[in-house]
């Protein structure tokens, strides 16, 4: 079966609005300014890519760093909505997997994380169902 791409974002700037507000508070110390032109273009650089097999999120202004995560091992899904991300319709979606290099995954203020985490959660079991996958948890005393 062929990849394909079922959803693509970024983070949204909500994520570091208090880092907005501070820089704005400070702004006539100059670096401040600097500061948040930096975070915002962290922000724009860091890119989400869901398909049928991964999630892929590539990071990083100068350098880039791309890091996969097959989606047969995701263990649990969280979403987090604290009450500013909830103004503006903006979630974070954390993954629990069983990566070792990634034993934990956020996807930042991205927009109707409801939506995006019923998909993901939908396309982990058919890649498992595909690969004939199973998580199995052994309790321990």
């Amino acid at each position: 079966m062929q990849e394909e791409t079922i959803w693509e974002g970024s983070p949204s700037h909500v994520a570091k609005w208090g880092t907005y507000v501070l820089c704005l508070l400070f702004f006539w110390l100059i670096v401040p300014i600097f500061i948040a032109l930096y975070t915002a273009l962290r922000l724009k650089t860091t890119k989400y890519k869901l398909t049928t097999e991964r999630l892929r999120v590539t990071e990083g202004i100068l350098s880039k760093r791309t890091e996969d995560l097959e989606l047969y091992r995701v263990r649990d899904i969280t979403l987090e909505k604290p009450f500013i991300f909830r103004l503006f319709s903006k979630g974070n979606i954390r993954l629990i997997t069983s990566d070792h290099s990634s034993p934990d995954a956020l996807l930042m203020a991205v927009p109707e994380a409801d939506e995006l985490m019923d998909l993901i959660r939908k396309h982990v079991e058919i890649c498992r169902d595909r690969k004939r996958v199973r998580e199995i948890g052994i309790d321990t005393l």
